[in-house]
């Protein structure tokens, strides 16, 4: 790596040191866990708006995937504050799994501005192990901006696999890594090292795509798009689905 990069890359570390510290001393995870639910209701607004049509579309398909009686059993990876809710379909039910056990509270709230979903299962496990989810249970996995801070992409990909009914999908919709001669990947690189902490593991610099293009799904629908946000290292984006 370029010497002028790991120079910046630890000007941005020293401005975030009281984290590093706290990381280095294993004190900063119990602290994220708690601030993250907090930082994510204020942000997620925002994020939405901006998002929006996006969303709209992605979600308008996810009743072509209705069981055979009619209802959508949809599974949630990495739920968070509920902000897909408000795009769901109403009557569906909604299984919401998030490793943050944190999040509660907040998906309750969500819940009450939404009374169009149906959830009443809150799964506190990773992407990666979901054992309490029975094999071929769902019609639809959601996964949107977890990928990116998940270790494991290709255990979490396989647990989808494994919980889907044959013939469901997986909806995402992620950040991912930029054009490696742009300069928002330039700034991605510089930021990385810092971010993992800032964003619970979040990585800047990640291809997923290639992930899901190597995952065993039947059909594979993936666009890459640029979000609407003005100076973002997260502007480069993956939506849409693949099907079991």
């Amino acid at each position: 790596m370029a010497l002028h990069i790991i120079f910046l890359q630890i000007c941005v570390g020293l401005l975030a040191l009281p984290i590093h510290i706290l990381a280095f001393l294993g004190l900063w995870d119990p602290v994220a866990k708690k601030l993250l639910p907090y930082l994510l209701e204020r942000m997620t607004p925002t994020y939405n708006k901006h998002m929006k049509e996006q969303k709209r579309d992605l979600f308008s398909h996810l009743n072509e995937f209705n069981s055979a009686l009619g209802q959508l059993t949809l599974l949630e990876v990495g739920c968070g504050t509920g902000a897909n809710f408000q795009f769901y379909p109403p009557g569906c039910k909604v299984i919401c799994v998030d490793p943050n056990p944190n999040f509660k509270k907040f998906l309750s709230k969500s819940l009450a501005e939404n009374k169009h979903v149906d959830s009443r299962d809150f799964v506190v496990a990773s992407g990666d192990n979901m054992p309490q989810v029975k094999d071929a249970s769902v019609d639809v996995v959601v996964c949107t901006l977890v990928l990116c801070s998940v270790q494991d992409v290709e255990g979490v990909l396989a647990e989808v696999l494994r919980v889907l009914r044959p013939g469901g999908a997986f909806f995402f919709l992620e950040h991912v890594t930029a054009n490696p001669t742009s300069w928002n990947y330039f700034v991605q690189v510089i930021l990385d090292p810092t971010m993992k902490y800032l964003g619970d593991g979040c990585k800047l610099t990640k291809a997923t795509w290639k992930y899901l293009e190597n995952a065993k799904f039947s059909e594979l629908k993936l666009r890459h798009i640029q979000a609407p946000f003005k100076w973002n290292p997260v502007r480069p984006h993956i939506i849409g689905y693949a099907v079991k």
